[in-house]
């Protein structure tokens, strides 16, 4: 196992991430899930192009709760990371951008778009954890490793047993935050923040009717015995949504089903879209939908 004191000079500079970071404390979800899905994306790079020599496989990232130990787990199946990596990753280069940070917005209020420009997502945990650890195993053929940090300069590095290529995030939530541990709030948010992100997000699993072949039934005259219930994992989100896909993919009802999807609250159809795909002067794909306009209408809005 390895011990020692992260490189920064200021010593209460969790407070101060905790702090200035972000004004709305919940973005730590946003940010871990942004890791793991460019973890698990950029591992699709590398066995495109033969780099990694492993099965990409069909990876997930899973969000679990445990409300008896407050701990809110986010787990991916991208590359990881050995234990080198961990030193230089989290320790030095995260701590370099923080210590930046640190002298150039301590004394000033909060900025939402701060930790993008100092590589500090991985540190929005802090918002909420009072300890975080990284469990992570390499795609390359080297031992796992396990960081722990309790928000002080302070970390340990010791090998783990971990088995499985990717990465577990275990946030143990702060009692000041312990509404990160009801199973509404992070179903919020992952559907605020994280709808269309590209991996599949697994949150806990739903029950599922799927009709049973045949010879695994009697006969009856009610519908509803030829169907049989199972638990399916329960995916958040939408990792293919209609604007990434060409025209010629989609259907009218394609893009009303979408529009269903995106505004479950607008019971009307629109009146028209119009399926962008624009690459000069800049590359933009979307779907611009027209909306009918209702009786209530304030004219001056």
């Amino acid at each position: 196992m390895t011990t020692g004191k992260i490189n920064v000079s200021v010593e209460n500079i969790f407070p101060l991430i905790k702090k200035f970071l972000y004004s709305d404390h919940e973005i730590f979800l946003r940010e871990l899930i942004s890791n793991g899905t460019d973890a698990t994306l950029k591992l699709k790079h590398l066995t495109s192009v033969g780099e990694a020599k492993v099965e990409y496989g069909n990876p997930i990232l899973e969000v679990k709760i445990d409300k008896e130990g407050k701990k809110l787990h986010i787990i991916d199946q991208g590359l990881g990371m050995t234990a080198e990596e961990v030193e230089k990753y989290i320790n030095q280069i995260a701590f370099s951008g923080a210590e930046e940070f640190l002298e150039k917005y301590k004394d000033s209020a909060k900025d939402s778009g701060i930790i993008g420009h100092f590589g500090l997502g991985f540190y929005s945990a802090f918002m909420v954890a009072a300890k975080v650890e990284i469990i992570t195993k390499s795609y390359k053929d080297e031992p796992a490793a396990h960081w722990i940090c309790d928000g002080s300069p302070e970390f340990t590095l010791e090998p783990a047993d971990k088995t499985t290529r990717g990465t577990e995030i275990i946030l143990h939530i702060a009692e000041d935050s312990l509404e990160f541990l009801e199973e509404y709030k992070i179903n919020e948010l992952l559907n605020r923040y994280n709808k269309f992100m590209p991996v599949p997000i697994k949150f806990g699993t739903r029950t599922q009717k799927i009709e049973q072949k045949k010879g695994e039934f009697v006969e009856s005259e009610n519908k509803d015995d030829i169907f049989t219930e199972v638990e399916v994992d329960n995916i958040i989100n939408n990792p293919n949504p209609a604007w990434t896909k060409q025209p010629t993919e989609l259907t009218d009802a394609d893009y009303k089903d979408f529009y269903r999807e995106v505004y479950p609250m607008q019971f009307e159809e629109p009146l028209f879209h119009i399926h962008l795909n624009v690459d000069y002067p800049c590359n933009l794909t979307g779907i611009l939908y027209f909306p009918k306009l209702g009786n209530d209408m304030q004219i001056q809005k």
